[in-house]
């Protein structure tokens, strides 16, 4: 089969929505292999680490992608 992911750039939410988003990125991951939030990498697309960690967690090449 397929391997998924969602690579996101996104940011810690300390608003009073912030329940909502994390609802959200918790429902996507249990239909993902993998999410990759940015503000937890610290690295934001389109830097090639962001990518780098993406294939390495998925343990794919990228000409697999």
């Amino acid at each position: 089969g397929f391997k998924t992911c969602v690579l996101t750039n996104n940011w810690v939410d300390d608003s009073a929505g912030r329940l909502f988003t994390a609802t959200l990125v918790n429902m996507l991951r249990r239909h993902f292999d993998l999410v990759v939030e940015s503000c937890r990498l610290g690295v934001w697309k389109p830097d090639p680490k962001i990518y780098t960690y993406a294939l390495d967690a998925l343990q794919v090449k990228p000409q697999e992608v």
